[in-house]
């Protein structure tokens, strides 16, 4: 097996965790940033944005997203989310991922032939670049699970860390110790998913 496919692998959704790592942020915040870096984008248009959250701004994040939810949830559905949010927390970080929209639009309007493929391809992006950021936190043994609270709790984040108004916010990827294992994965058969010919 390839380090490749043991990397892959690796990257489970880690729910409980803790924050307990032993790199530092510095660290942490290297690594993501080259990875990002080298992530693939569409016309090279390095569409990806990422905003970094330690400590109190963490804590503060999920605190956000649990005042937003409340009035959304149902009453007797709501200490399950609370336990949840109170879960990701725990952990060391949360990396907010973005697409910065005036790019898209520029492109769009460069590109007429392609202008309906750019949104689809900064989602692409967006995806691929979380997938690998996720992957590298696994390899240097970092638990991580990815949500997307977005856009119930775009407008708060907005305010709070004064992010961009371009910037479009995908999905946020919780990390920190890994506290207990993820579960065995199941897979789909084979013929129900891939499809050869000669």
């Amino acid at each position: 097996m390839t380090e490749f496919i043991q990397a892959l692998k690796k990257r489970r959704s880690i729910y409980a965790l803790g924050d307990n790592l032993t790199q530092s942020k510095e660290e942490i915040t290297a690594l993501v940033k080259e990875v990002v870096r080298e992530s693939p984008s569409s016309f090279n248009s390095q569409t990806q944005r990422v905003v970094f959250l330690f400590g109190d701004a963490h804590k503060k994040f999920w605190s956000m997203t649990e005042e937003a939810l409340k009035p959304l949830t149902p009453a007797e559905a709501f200490p399950n989310t609370q336990a949840k949010l109170q879960s990701f927390a725990a952990g060391t970080g949360t990396l907010l991922f973005f697409e910065d929209m005036d790019i898209v639009k520029n492109l769009q309007e460069q590109f007429e032939l392609y202008a309906d493929n750019f949104p689809i391809w900064s989602e692409q992006a967006s995806g691929l670049t979380q997938a690998n950021v996720w992957t590298a936190l696994a390899q240097e043994n970092i638990g991580a699970n990815l949500q997307h609270y977005n856009p119930i709790i775009d407008e708060a984040v907005a305010k709070e860390w004064s992010i961009p108004s371009q910037w479009k916010l995908r999905a946020q990827l919780v990390f920190g110790s890994i506290e207990a294992p993820a579960g065995e994965k199941e897979y789909m058969e084979d013929s129900a998913r891939f499809l050869e010919f000669n």
